[in-house]
């Protein structure tokens, strides 16, 4: 396991596994990377792959009051640390907020195109894979 920090200073605990393109693995509300870490596992045959605990879940810290504004520095900060790359999501269908997050954040402020970001996996269901 590995830190880094976000912007307000709080440690996003996360796991890097394989070599390749950065993949970052953007889990559910309800869950930690542990739930995530068969997906991650599998991308890593292909991918450098980013699997971390959102703010508040697993090993990661937390600050009150909760905000999408810092799940979205904590996924830069992710993405900081990942390198650049061109922006991918690879799958939107995920819940709602993680989702916009992603998107947010792989967007960047001025709208598509004008952030370069690793590719950000927002899964549905962890471990289904298609050869």
């Amino acid at each position: 396991m590995k830190t880094v920090p976000s912007e307000d200073g709080t440690r996003i605990a996360f796991d890097r596994l394989g070599d390749g393109r950065p993949v970052i693995v953007v889990g559910g509300a309800m869950c930690d990377r542990a739930l995530t870490r068969p997906t991650a596992e599998e991308l890593a045959k292909h991918f450098a792959v980013f699997n971390y605990d959102r703010r508040g879940r697993g090993d990661s810290g937390d600050r009150k009051p909760y905000a999408l504004k810092r799940e979205i520095e904590d996924l830069g900060a992710l993405i900081a640390e990942a390198g650049r790359g061109e922006p991918r999501l690879d799958d939107r269908r995920g819940q709602a907020g993680r989702g916009r997050a992603a998107e947010r954040t792989a967007q960047g402020p001025g709208g598509p195109g004008t952030r370069r970001a690793p590719g950000v996996l927002v899964p549905v269901l962890a471990g289904f894979f298609a050869d």
